[in-house]
C-alpha cells in the first residue's frame, strides 16, 4: 500500500472573539511556512494553534476592515514580528476605526491597523512554495478581497458568502447588489469544485452555493 501524497497546503480553523469568526492558518507543508488570516481577536490561542502545529508564521493576511477579523492584526504583527497584507486600501477607514469599533463591544486595547501592503484584484501572493491570487469583491466592505489557490481549488472567502448565505451589508458603506454581483460575476466562475471557508460557519463549495443558496439565484 502506498502513502497518499501530502497536500501542499495545510488549513486549520481556530474560531476567535465572541462572533465565533473563522480565523485560519495556512501553512506551506514543504516550508512549514504559514500566514494567519483574519486575526480578530484571541491571540494568546492563535499563538497557541501555531506552537502546537508547528509551523513558522510569515505574515498576516486580511481579508476586510470589520474588527471580528482584522482586530488583534496589530497585536499579533507587533508579538511575530511579521507584516500584514491586505485588504483592499478601501478599507483604510475601518481599520483606522478599529480602537472606536471596540470601545462599542468593551473592547479596550484594539489597535488600529496600518498594513505593509495593500491589496487589489489580480495581485498574486504566496505562503511558502503556494501561491494565491486575490479578488475584489466588495459589498460587504469597500475592500473586501478573498485568496484563491487554483491548483488546489481552495478559497478563503471571508465574508462574502457562507454556506447558505451571504455577509451582511446593512451598513452605510454596505451594498447587497454589489456584494451579489461580485460574487457571481468573481466567485462562482472560479467553479463548482472549489472549495470554500468563509468568515463564519461551515466550510462549503461554490457549487452547492450557486445551486442552492437562495442569495445567489436568479
Amino acid at each position: 500500500m502506498t502513502d497518499q501524497p501530502q497536500s501542499p497546503l495545510g488549513v486549520a480553523v481556530v474560531p476567535v472573539t465572541p462572533f465565533q469568526q473563522n480565523c485560519s492558518i495556512i501553512w506551506c507543508t514543504r516550508t512549514k511556512q504559514a500566514v494567519i488570516v483574519d486575526p480578530g481577536g484571541d491571540v494568546g490561542v492563535i499563538q497557541g494553534a501555531l506552537k502546537e502545529i508547528g509551523v513558522t508564521p510569515a505574515a498576516i493576511w486580511l481579508t476586510h476592515g470589520h474588527l471580528d477579523h482584522a482586530g488583534g492584526a496589530t497585536e499579533l504583527a507587533e508579538k511575530l514580528s511579521i507584516p500584514i497584507i491586505g485588504p483592499h486600501e478601501a478599507d483604510k477607514f475601518l481599520l483606522d476605526d478599529l480602537p472606536k469599533s471596540g470601545l462599542r463591544f468593551d473592547i479596550l486595547d484594539m489597535k488600529a491597523v496600518t498594513p505593509s501592503r495593500w491589496l487589489v484584484e489580480g495581485d498574486e501572493i504566496s505562503v511558502g512554495d503556494v501561491s494565491f491570487s486575490v479578488q475584489h469583491v466588495p459589498g460587504h466592505t469597500p475592500g473586501h478581497i478573498t485568496f484563491f489557490q487554483k491548483d488546489l481549488r481552495f478559497l478563503l472567502a471571508g465574508d462574502t458568502v457562507f454556506a447558505g448565505s451571504v455577509g451582511r451589508t446593512d451598513f452605510p458603506y454596505g451594498s447587497h447588489e454589489t456584494l451579489i454581483a461580485g460574487i457571481k460575476s468573481k466567485l462562482v466562475p472560479l467553479g463548482d469544485d472549489v472549495q470554500f471557508l468563509p468568515g463564519h460557519g461551515p466550510a462549503s463549495t461554490l457549487g452547492e452555493e450557486r445551486q442552492n443558496n437562495p442569495f445567489l439565484q436568479g
